[in-house]
């Protein structure tokens, strides 16, 4: 297979980072109505947490009114100071444990037909919440019939913990890679490893196959073209199956600095060189997120075989 040329952009003076003024790509009008009422109403009902809210996603009021979540366990407090993420640090509180019951029932009365679930990086807990993720997966099987996706952290770099998960047989294993590899130290934190972070999706093909593995990158913190080609290159080298691609937006000013707003055609660029590479489904724009139509994922890699 031909390799596809590099793309070059013009200088684009929208891309320059400005907080107060976002350029046009990344202003849309925010759908609301009653649908947005009845999925905030079950989740306040079954006393849950979504990343939607935790994380800012510009997706949420999208994505709620279509009665679609993305749940966060354990806690609304993450021990990982990430430079990126607006959730909350600090002292986190003991499990609820209870919640993968809870969990399975706001899935089912949304009428899920997959389900993600994600969490806070929990570095208190012995095996990092892996065995409270495989209890979600499986209430939430049980009670909905819905595929399942996990959005886990790296579990301390601990094997144990990944297998843990993996036996509970997920559909969809995802794990961000969030940025390139040199930028890693300054996005991520110390405790992050990017290595590991390919060891962790590889070993999930390597006990399960049939899982499909799944990864993402925010852009606009500073990585080059290539330095994002490569990373994909890597991903796929280690089997990971699918690919989100999105804007990285400051939180706050407290928060990292965006270097540059990337613009639509480039990331519709480096979608093409991520199927080029043999991803089975890509998402890729301004505005995608890692849960970002995550079951219609699950449908094109499925429509291709």
């Amino acid at each position: 297979m031909d390799p596809l040329p590099v793309l070059s952009l013009p200088s684009v003076s929208e891309s320059k980072p400005s907080r107060s003024r976002l350029p046009s790509w990344l202003r849309r009008e925010i759908p609301s109505g009653f649908g947005f009422h009845a999925t905030a109403n079950i989740i306040e009902e079954f006393g849950l947490e979504t990343v939607c809210e935790s994380a800012k996603c510009p997706n949420r009021s999208e994505c709620w009114s279509s009665h679609t979540a993305t749940f966060m366990v354990m806690g609304d407090v993450c021990t990982r100071p990430c430079g990126f993420c607006s959730v909350k640090k600090g002292r986190t509180a003991p499990l609820e444990v209870d919640e993968p019951k809870r969990v399975a029932a706001a899935a089912a009365r949304l009428g899920l037909a997959h389900v993600v679930i994600t969490s806070v990086s929990r570095d208190d807990l012995a095996d990092g919440g892996a065995d409270h993720f495989s209890r979600c997966v499986r209430e939430t099987r049980q009670a909905t019939g819905a595929t399942i996706e996990v959005l886990t952290p790296d579990f301390i770099h601990c094997k144990s913990a990944v297998d843990r998960v993996i036996e509970a047989a997920p559909e969809v294993f995802n794990h961000n890679t969030e940025t390139v590899p040199r930028l890693y130290g300054s996005v991520r934190g110390r405790k992050s490893e990017y290595r590991w972070t390919l060891q962790l999706l590889e070993r999930v093909k390597l006990l399960d196959p049939q899982i499909k593995t799944k990864s993402g990158l925010m852009l606009g913190l500073g990585e080059t073209q290539e330095e994002v080609i490569d990373t994909l290159t890597d991903l796929r080298n280690i089997g990971c199956d699918f690919l989100t691609l999105g804007q990285y937006l400051q939180p706050s000013a407290n928060h990292l600095p965006v270097e540059r707003y990337v613009p639509p055609e480039e990331f519709e660029y480096l979608g093409e060189r991520a199927r080029h590479l043999g991803f089975d489904a890509v998402a890729s724009g301004p505005f995608v997120r890692s849960s970002y139509h995550a079951r219609e994922m699950v449908v094109e890699s499925r429509n291709q075989t």
